[in-house]
């Protein structure tokens, strides 16, 4: 059935869920959009501040009418009052930010994240978490860039992830790592359209949903910047911290000064900086360039008194690699390329003991 033919199903569905005050849901101003991909059918209900309590047994009556009708797919359905400030009459307290939970089955969550896109990052999370299970550490990775999902590509990812009867996604397998992505759901070029609340839902339940079976570390792909989803996540569950991503130019370290900035006022620890493409080594004559310039994030480390993990050269088998799907710490774990990488997270492990705990 295509797309639009399910959303028109489910919001057919919605007609016989009841909401607080009488009517029915397809009807109510609140109902955002239906979003449909391959893998997933997405929908927020926004509600006046201090009715989501109220809204909640109509939320799970959607969830559950709409998965009859999904055909299979994942249902994500937020409950949100972000919309209704305007709506309440008086000013309110604003919430504090909700108790940060442990996600069920992993030990310890490690974000990587950067200030702009464009620097690596995703590429240096992949190869990070590789870093880990060759370190022996049952590892996992979380595709937190929803609107940019990098990690099928790089990990070679082919289909979707099942999802069990008790609406449970079980993870994707790759070189030993447990993965989770949006991306795997989409069908090619598909842009993911979601506003902020309905990408944080889908964050949580891909974070909070899947079946991670037991993980000593799980790596969290951020979104480049400093919006919603790296909020929400710093919010919602406990960080051992976070590693910085950023190439030695002037105009990613602004950004990544930004991004550090934006963690330590959340309270999550950052681990360290990572320069990124930080040389390039001709392989013909040997001859070292500083494309980008050089020993810009280890200053910068310096300066916010965080430590520097290391440096990644601009290194055309990294590249080609990750175009392949075939990251370069599974694949040449010995080469000069995977052991930048491997240098970082040992670092990593013995200035934080614990994750080997």
């Amino acid at each position: 059935m295509p797309n639009e033919s399910i959303a028109a199903a489910v919001k057919s569905a919605l007609a016989a869920v009841e909401i607080p005050g009488g009517g029915a849901l397809a009807g109510y101003g609140g109902l955002s959009e239906i979003i449909v991909t391959s893998g997933a059918v997405a929908f927020a209900i926004s509600v006046a501040p201090g009715m989501e309590a109220a809204f909640g047994p109509a939320r799970e009556q959607a969830q559950a009418a709409a998965q009859k009708v999904a055909e299979g797919r994942k249902v994500m359905v937020s409950l949100t009052s972000d919309r209704a400030q305007a709506a309440a009459g008086q000013p309110k307290a604003r919430p504090g930010p909700p108790q940060r939970e442990a996600v069920t089955g992993v030990r310890h969550i490690v974000a990587v994240g950067s200030g702009k896109g464009g620097v690596g990052k995703s590429t240096v999370a992949v190869n990070l978490a590789l870093g880990f299970a060759a370190e022996g550490l049952r590892t996992g990775i979380l595709d937190a860039d929803l609107y940019g999902p990098s990690i099928p590509k790089l990990l070679g990812l082919e289909g979707q992830p099942a999802v069990r009867d008790d609406g449970i996604f079980t993870p994707h397998e790759a070189f030993g790592l447990k993965a989770m992505s949006i991306g795997s759901m989409l069908t090619a070029n598909q842009a993911v359209v979601w506003r902020g609340p309905m990408a944080t839902s889908a964050l949580r339940q891909l974070l909070r949903e899947t079946d991670w079976g037991g993980l000593d570390v799980l790596v969290v792909d951020l979104p480049p910047g400093t919006g919603d989803i790296q909020i929400s996540l710093v919010q919602q569950v406990p960080l051992l911290g976070a590693v910085i991503v950023s190439t030695p130019q002037d105009l990613a370290l602004i950004d990544a000064h930004k991004a550090m900035d934006m963690l330590a006022r959340t309270g999550v620890p950052i681990l360290g900086l990572v320069e990124n493409m930080s040389y390039f080594v001709a392989p013909d004559t040997g001859t070292r360039y500083d494309i980008f310039g050089h020993g810009g994030a280890r200053g910068a480390a310096k300066t916010f008194g965080v430590p520097f993990l290391g440096e990644v050269p601009l290194v055309m088998a990294i590249r080609e690699t990750s175009d392949a799907g075939r990251p370069v710490v599974a694949t040449n774990p010995d080469g000069p390329e995977a052991q930048a990488f491997r240098a970082i997270v040992r670092t990593l492990l013995a200035t934080h003991p614990q994750l080997r705990a």
